[in-house]
């Protein structure tokens, strides 16, 4: 184990600590030791979600540079002393509905991601989510090798600690070959999905896909995704809230509605909604339910 992070921290010394991520309207931003160095445009201009919590109008460079330096201020996002146990942040949030299904027995590990430790294995409820909780579409990450052995601490397994790879097929299976059964993953596209299902299959195993990060995925790959995914959030996405119909058996929300699909995902947000502290409304009705007034905008 020393060697390993030998070897980490002499590829950290010949490296950028960098890390990308899509945030606040699907703006790229771009951190590197602790600053942030790049902002792109936003792609959308509003989400009821930031607009309640953070009292934000409307999408720009500035407010999403503001945002990621908050994030970083207030709890060490893309920093070695990065909070890796979190409150709750929404209600339904594949971090969430993953915490309650370890807690509940309903999975037994669940593959997520986290910046500066890539794709991570964990049965811990609480590590599930803390790394999930505050970040957006996290696409590029470096090693950060205090964080990592931070996350080992508390059970939970990079898949590669030396390079921090995103790579959620690779982590289904290394989960796989520990001895998993039931196992949560985070997914961001179809490709992927598709692969985790034939491991699946290959493997006799259960594997409940939630998906996140959908906003502006193309019409053909979102109509594959909703095909083969358990449940996923509708983002700012034009097509899965467009696509949706006649195949969500359950809604959780109604401003970035979770759409569960499979009968196994309607059961673990089911029980996610056992653990929400907030008065609930359950009732019977034609799906999908997007008031308008309560959708982020423009959808992509």
């Amino acid at each position: 184990m020393i060697n390993i992070y030998k070897n980490i921290l002499t590829i950290m010394s010949k490296q950028k600590d960098r890390h990308v991520m899509e945030a606040l309207g699907k703006t790229r931003v771009v951190v590197e030791s602790g600053k942030v160095v790049e902002v792109g445009e936003p792609q959308t201009e509003y989400c009821p979600i930031f607009d309640k919590v953070r009292g934000i109008k409307k999408f720009t460079s500035k407010t999403a540079k503001e945002n990621i330096e908050f994030r970083i201020k207030d709890f060490g996002l893309f920093t070695e002393d990065r909070a890796i146990e979190m409150e709750i942040f929404v209600g339904f949030g594949a971090s969430e509905t993953f915490m309650t299904g370890l807690r509940r027995g309903l999975i037994d590990t669940s593959v997520t991601a986290c910046d500066g430790a890539g794709t991570v294995i964990t049965s811990n409820p609480k590590l599930a989510q803390g790394m999930g909780s505050r970040i957006s579409g996290l696409s590029e990450t470096t090693p950060i090798p205090k964080l990592i052995r931070r996350i080992e601490e508390v059970n939970g397994i990079v898949l590669d600690p030396e390079t921090a790879a995103l790579d959620q097929v690779a982590g289904v299976k290394k989960a796989i070959g520990l001895g998993y059964k039931k196992i949560g993953v985070s997914v961001t596209n179809a490709k992927d999905m598709r692969q985790i299902r034939e491991l699946e299959r290959k493997n006799k195993v259960q594997v409940i896909g939630f998906g996140v990060h959908t906003t502006g995925m193309p019409e053909d790959e979102a109509k594959e995704f909703i095909d083969l995914v358990d449940m996923t959030t509708g983002c700012t996405s034009k097509w899965i809230r467009g696509c949706i119909a006649g195949k969500t058996i359950a809604q959780f929300g109604t401003a970035i509605p979770i759409f569960a699909i499979t009968q196994c995902g309607k059961e673990m947000l089911l029980e996610r909604a056992k653990e929400v502290t907030a008065p609930i409304l359950i009732d019977t009705t034609e799906l999908p339910v997007q008031p308008d007034e309560k959708q982020p905008r423009p959808l992509i």
